[in-house]
C-alpha cells in the first residue's frame, strides 16, 4: 500500500494513501472500539476507505513518533483520540485516504475527486462573490468545494453552511494556498490559510488552527 507522508513540521504531519483492493496490512494497532466499528461495517468498499484512513493516521503518526491512541467521533461528527492529545482529521475520494495530525491545533483535511457535475452544483455551496472569481472549470469548483470543506471540519461543530458562513478570498485556479474565513457564527472572523495539492485528478486541502 503506497504512502505519502509530509512532515508539515514538528507538531504536525499528513499522510495519502491509496486504496488498494487487498492489502497484507494488520488491523492490529486499532483500539478495541475501533476493531468493533470496522467489524460493523459491511460494504466492501466502505470498508477498504475505513481502514486506508486509518493506516494513514498511523503513518502520520508514526512519523511524529506519537503512539496510535485511537479515534472515535463525537457528537458533531469529527474525529477525536480516545486520550484527549492532538487533534486529527480522516478523508478518502475514490482511490485515495489521506489523515492529518496536529499536536496542539485544530485541524481539518479534504479529499476530492475532479468532477464536471460540481459545475452545476456550485449555487449550494459558493458566495456570489466566490462565483465572480471561479473560472468555469471543475478543477476550480473542486479547490474551492475542497478548501471549504478542510475549514468547516477544522472548526468542528455543526450547523455552519459553506455557502452562507464560509467565505474564500479571490484564488487563482494554480493556487496552492486559500485563504477563508468562517462569518456569521461562534467562530466568526476567524481566517484560515488552506494549503492545496493536486494528485492526479484529485485534489487535497488541509488547514490548521
Amino acid at each position: 500500500m503506497q504512502t505519502k507522508i509530509e512532515k508539515i513540521d514538528s507538531s504536525s504531519a499528513l499522510a495519502v494513501k491509496i486504496i488498494e483492493g487487498q492489502t497484507s496490512q494488520s488491523l492490529d494497532f486499532l483500539s478495541f472500539r475501533e476493531k468493533l466499528s470496522y467489524a460493523n461495517i459491511s460494504h466492501p468498499e466502505k470498508k477498504k476507505e475505513w481502514a486506508t484512513a486509518r493506516f494513514a493516521i498511523y503513518d502520520a503518526l508514526k512519523a511524529l513518533k506519537v503512539p496510535y491512541p485511537g479515534f472515535f467521533k463525537d457528537e458533531h461528527g469529527k474525529s477525536q483520540s480516545m486520550n484527549n492529545q492532538g487533534y486529527v482529521s480522516l478523508t478518502h475520494t475514490p482511490g485515495y485516504a489521506a489523515a492529518i495530525f496536529h499536536r496542539e491545533q485544530p485541524v481539518g483535511i479534504d479529499m476530492d475527486l475532479i468532477r464536471e457535475k460540481i459545475l452545476k452544483i456550485g449555487f449550494r455551496f459558493l458566495d456570489t462573490s466566490e462565483v465572480d472569481f471561479l473560472e468555469k472549470d471543475p478543477t476550480h469548483y473542486t479547490m474551492a468545494w475542497s478548501a471549504k470543506e478542510s475549514i468547516f471540519k477544522c472548526q468542528g461543530k455543526r450547523g455552519v453552511s459553506f455557502r452562507e458562513n464560509i467565505l474564500l478570498e479571490p484564488f487563482a485556479i494554480d493556487a496552492l494556498k486559500i485563504k477563508g474565513k468562517i462569518r456569521g457564527t461562534d467562530f466568526a472572523d476567524h481566517h484560515y490559510t488552506v494549503e492545496v495539492r493536486r494528485l492526479e485528478n484529485v485534489i487535497l486541502t488541509y488547514t490548521i488552527w
